[in-house]
């Protein structure tokens, strides 16, 4: 014989989205709920997995090439007392003083490019400001500047650093590492402009003998044989890359840049 199913008590509970389940009753005594009204934010965190290519909550973004006629070029000599600030240097305006002359931006991303013993620790002293650092990361991750078993982690936690600076609009940005070519650099540029930041390079031009000699005198020193070989991959950078501007630094003497 078979049995006849009971009726089910129709459902008062909440809607939860599931399928079967029904709508709450919409009456006087149950009105239908309020919806928020607000827009989120267009730098707002997003909920994709993070992963080391491209940090959480960044917008993708094409990288936009300047044509060499748009870059703007500048030359400077190392001075031979590095102690001594430089007179009126950028980092000491406000964006809108060193903007005047330019499209309008929220901010700058300097990128360091060059060999250890080329002079951008010195560089980034003379003008009292503090870079986003490779070396510094691994002093903090592992008590250990020397430490290079873990170069994912610390440029992973390098962007992510620098991501959140541009998510709270600082003006002026700075990331202190070798860059030695275009494919370390791409990233940087990528997240830059994708926040509406300007990107520009200080390339350190200096003869491979003058850093050389300058790491023999350092009390950390790098193994020569390694500065070599990134002296084999360092890249000029190039308008193309998405630079807005680019300082070549050099010494007294030094020709012109190598490409």
């Amino acid at each position: 014989m078979r049995r006849r199913k009971k009726k089910q008590p129709e459902n008062t509970s909440e809607a939860t989205g599931k399928v079967g389940q029904q709508k709450p009753l919409v009456d006087e005594d149950h009105p239908e709920p309020l919806m928020p009204s607000y827009e989120p934010h267009p730098e707002a965190e997003s909920p994709e997995a993070e992963s080391e290519d491209e940090p959480v909550g960044e917008q993708p973004a094409v990288v936009e090439t300047a044509p060499v006629e748009q870059g703007r070029m500048v030359s400077e000599i190392q001075p031979e007392s590095p102690s001594v600030p430089p007179p009126g240097a950028p980092e000491q305006q406000t964006i809108a003083d060193a903007g005047k002359s330019q499209r309008k931006t929220k901010g700058v991303v300097i990128l360091a490019i060059g060999l250890p013993g080329s002079g951008k620790t010195t560089w980034f002293k003379r003008r009292g400001v503090t870079p986003l650092s490779s070396d510094m990361l691994r002093n903090i991750l592992f008590d250990d500047i020397t430490e290079q078993r873990y170069q994912g982690l610390v440029f992973s936690t390098l962007r992510s650093l620098l991501r959140a600076r541009l998510i709270a609009r600082m003006p002026w940005n700075y990331v202190d590492a070798t860059n030695l070519g275009p494919h370390e650099r791409r990233q940087w540029i990528k997240m830059a402009k994708s926040f509406g930041y300007e990107v520009h390079a200080v390339f350190f031009d200096v003869p491979l003998e003058v850093c050389l000699d300058r790491n023999r005198r350092r009390e950390r020193q790098v193994k020569e044989d390694l500065i070599q070989r990134m002296a084999a991959k360092l890249k000029p950078p190039a308008f193309e890359e998405g630079f807005a501007k680019i300082t070549v630094v050099r010494v007294k003497g030094s020709a012109t840049p190598t490409a």
